[in-house]
């Protein structure tokens, strides 16, 4: 899993499509990364439903939820769906609960509400890829925990294998992790010898580059062909 963070998530993703029979497994809806200095995250969705809006879900049930986190192998993403939406109107988190969750084996979170106490987040080593940011907390507490949840437009299963950085998050198919890392590995290969040399030499005239991507892009498309039987894309 850790050798999965040398490449951002779009190189993940280039290298997921030639593997999956899945056509989509990545958020529909944007989002936005808080502390894109930490670069890429993965690791095990724990998956948590909240609604800081209601005053009428029990609040003593946070150890039960935090003893769900812990069963969980990590490292570990929280994958958040705030029933709220699209209102903001308090947040899950902040200094004390990504710190307790740091403790537990998280290393992020993903979540369609909002984040607070940003800096002393990302002083706790915390990532957040959020709607926005908050004031407040509310109502907050898990409603629901270890169940399906629809973030940003993407259903996530707990225990799935999640992927994210500054671009947004891929959700990988169980099926799919096996060849992950080799096709990912691979189609960064692909690139480097192929079309990206061919987009960033100098010194030729433009109809020169225009031949050489042309040549290029062909190599690229051959080589993913042979390796996997699907004319891969790099742009």
């Amino acid at each position: 899993m850790h050798r999965l963070k040398r490449w951002n998530t779009p190189t993940v993703y280039n290298g997921w499509e030639q593997i999956t029979l899945h056509d989509i497994a990545f958020h529909q809806e944007e989002s936005r990364d808080f502390m894109p200095q930490m670069g890429p995250m993965v690791g095990r969705a724990v998956t948590v439903v909240i609604e800081p809006g209601n005053p009428e879900h029990p609040a003593d049930v946070w150890e039960d939820y935090r003893r769900y986190v812990a069963s969980v192998d990590g490292p570990k993403i929280v994958v958040v769906q705030d029933l709220d939406k699209p209102r903001t109107v308090g947040s899950f988190w902040g200094e004390v609960n990504s710190g307790a969750h740091r403790a537990l084996g998280c290393v992020g979170t993903i979540t369609d509400g909002a984040i607070r106490d940003l800096d002393e987040m990302t002083g706790a080593g915390f990532k957040a890829l959020a709607r926005r940011l908050c004031v407040g907390h509310a109502h907050v507490r898990p409603v629901r925990w270890g169940v399906p949840v629809e973030v940003f437009g993407q259903v996530v299963e707990p225990g799935q294998l999640v992927h994210a950085d500054k671009h947004g998050f891929l959700a990988i198919p169980a099926e799919d992790e096996d060849g992950l890392l080799e096709a990912a590995a691979f189609m960064d290969a692909n690139e480097c010898g192929t079309v990206i040399p061919a987009a960033q030499a100098a010194g030729r005239s433009h109809e020169q580059v225009i031949a050489d991507l042309g040549a290029a892009g062909k190599d690229f498309a051959r080589a993913a062909g042979e390796r996997y039987g699907r004319q891969g894309e790099s742009r």
